[in-house]
Parts: structure tokens; sequence; C-alpha cells
């Protein structure tokens, strides 16, 4: 495992970092056979022949938490988050070897919660799969760290994520206003049973796939922080 005070550094400095073998392969196909066996009609599974994605992935396949919450991870999230850092995001996604889904630069700016209320600084707000989704103040998705652990290997022909480096520093950057005279891209290859750790306000894309690989990844997102009443995070695990 990469040592903790170098992966803080690369986080704070670049937005992201990718730590090798947090899972053997053994743990890797366990993971994949409790996916496998879920329920695949349920609302928040959406299919298509570019994606398939399972929205508050904990909630709908419990079964997966005690695989993926290894003492590799859990000491991983101890040493570079702290203690009292819970998950209030999961969501699974498997691009297919034939895939031509691609996300162009963007940041992740919104969080999902329970209800839609009227606040102030919390906007705008969006519906997916009848969960509600908001951007909140910027200081909140500052304070989230999101994992991205890697289920196959995952490199540029695959749909690796390429990044900005420090992009994450400039609050709200949008991506029709990248200078790429400044701006320099990073692909981020993450080997099976590698972790990417990123900050949500990281500009970063993704590819379509040219290799006929799969790429399954599943996406944490951790905070320390609760929300203002009278809203909830729709998906809290601690």
């Amino acid at each position: 495992m990469e040592p903790a005070e170098k992966v803080k550094g690369e986080i704070a400095e670049n937005g992201f970092s990718i730590i090798p073998d947090i899972y053997s392969n053994e743990e890797v196909n366990e993971i994949l056979q409790s996916i496998e066996q879920a329920d695949h009609n349920r609302e928040t599974f959406r299919k298509s022949e570019d994606v398939f994605a399972i929205r508050q992935f904990f909630k709908e396949v419990p079964a997966t938490i005690a695989l993926v919450f290894n003492e590799n991870l859990k000491t991983t999230i101890k040493q570079l988050f702290g203690d009292d850092y819970f998950v209030v995001k999961s969501i699974y996604f498997d691009k297919p070897e034939t895939s031509n889904w691609y996300v162009p630069y963007h940041q992740d700016l919104t969080i999902s919660v329970d209800k839609k209320v009227a606040l102030d600084q919390f906007g705008p707000w969006t519906t997916k799969q009848n969960q509600f989704a908001v951007q909140p103040p910027i200081e909140i998705m500052e304070n989230i760290y999101t994992i991205r652990i890697h289920l196959d290997e995952t490199d540029e022909n695959n749909g690796a994520l390429r990044v900005i480096p420090k992009s994450h520093l400039k609050k709200i950057y949008r991506p029709e206003t990248i200078d790429w005279t400044r701006e320099k891209e990073t692909i981020c290859k993450v080997k099976k049973g590698g972790i990417m750790i990123m900050k949500p306000l990281i500009l970063h894309t993704s590819g379509r796939t040219t290799n006929n690989k799969k790429r399954r990844v599943i996406h944490i997102e951790f905070t320390n922080k609760e929300l203002p009443t009278p809203i909830n995070w729709a998906e809290r695990i601690t």
C-alpha cells in the first residue's frame, strides 16, 4: 500500500491518487458474483447497450458492503480521511466491451438527498430514477472524497478517466473555459483490484471503449459533514 502521507499530498495537490492492490483477484470475483446475483429489475438499475449502472448500490446490493470494505480499504480510509467519514453515495458502473458511452469533461457538482425543499444556496435540482439531486454550496463538495474501485484493468482503451490535475482547486471550472495552453491532461490507468481516490471538483472525462474489454467500477463518495435541516443524505452508511 502506498504511504499515506504521499497519497494525501497527491490528492491535496493534484486532486487524485491511484493505489494498487487493495483487492485480490478472489475478492474482486466475490464482489462481481454478488452483483450478478442481485435483482436487476429494480428501478435504481439502469441498463442500455452502452452502460449498466446501479444507483444506491450498497442499498440495492447489501451483500457487497462487507466485501468492498475489506481491511485494506478500511485502513486506507482511516489513514487518509480519519475516523469520522461516512458513505453518502454509491454507484456501480459497468461499461460493456462494445460501449460507445462517452462522458465529456465535467466536475461532480451534485449530491443525493432525501427530499426536495427550498434552501438558500442549494440548486438547481434534478431527479434521476426517483432520486433527488441538488448542487449544494461549494464547501460541501470540497469536503467530499470519491473512491473508485476498479474491478477490471482500466486504461485509455476502455474508458479510463482522464483528468486535469489541480483543477479541483479552481472552484467551479466550466469545461468550455479550459485553457489547453496551460492545462495538461492525465490518463488515470488503474489495475484490477486497485482504487483511484479523487476530489469531485477535479475536471474529468471518460472515453469510449475501443479494445473490447469491460470497465466495471464501484464509485463511492465520503464526507464527515451533515446537511442543514430539513434535508438528509439520501444514502448514509457509517
